[in-house]
């Protein structure tokens, strides 16, 4: 797994323009792209030591690549800052009252979305493993959807899909409908960066 590669395709081959403005402002970030993706990454860093052993694992698991977990993470939760005080719960919904996401990759319980029941506590292997399967199931529909797109290119559909649904990967522009405009491109970023400096 060292290479960045597996059955998914190699993370470090994945095309990416990194972080969008918007993101990149929730740090009070001056320039956004992939510098704005490796500098949140980088400060999520010591968080997501704690969680290495779980991601080895759940990586394991799934054939998949670790860093692109620990990736997700970091735009998800902040390596769990952003959730720490509230018991996991995070993206909250004001029309509904209601927390639409759970857990450091932030499971969606939308009933209107993934509606997903929970599993584990919010920074457990069982709950990365619910997550981390989530993210096979929508690689894995792109793949069949976008049969004659490189591995990659699936990989970073799949990406996208896990933030808004397989239904709204369209075409190669696979972040149109996501968060910000740039989820997969940020979390490839991200990814990348844990790759070259995070030993997983």
């Amino acid at each position: 797994m060292g290479c960045g590669g597996s059955k998914y395709g190699d993370i470090m081959k994945v095309e990416t323009s990194g972080a969008s403005e918007q993101t990149a402002q929730q740090d009070k970030l001056t320039y956004s792209g992939v510098k704005a993706s490796r500098q949140m990454a980088k400060d999520d860093l010591e968080r997501m030591k704690g969680y290495k052993d779980k991601i080895k694992n759940v990586a394991n698991e799934y054939d998949i690549d670790p860093a692109l977990i620990a990736g997700i993470i970091s735009r998800e939760s902040r390596a769990g800052n952003t959730i720490k005080d509230n018991g996991g719960w995070g993206d909250y919904d004001t029309r509904r009252g209601e927390y639409n996401g759970f857990g450091l990759m932030q499971v969606d319980v939308n009933p209107n979305g993934g509606n997903h029941e929970p599993e584990g506590e919010w920074d457990s292997k069982e709950h990365l493993s619910q997550a981390t399967g989530i993210l096979v199931e929508f690689i894995e529909k792109i793949q069949e959807k976008f049969k004659g797109w490189s591995k990659e290119e699936q990989l970073k559909g799949g990406i996208a899909a896990y933030n808004m649904g397989d239904g709204n990967v369209k075409s190669h522009d696979v972040d149109k409908y996501t968060t910000g405009g740039d989820y997969s491109n940020d979390v490839v970023a991200r990814a990348q960066w844990y790759r070259e400096n995070f030993h997983l």
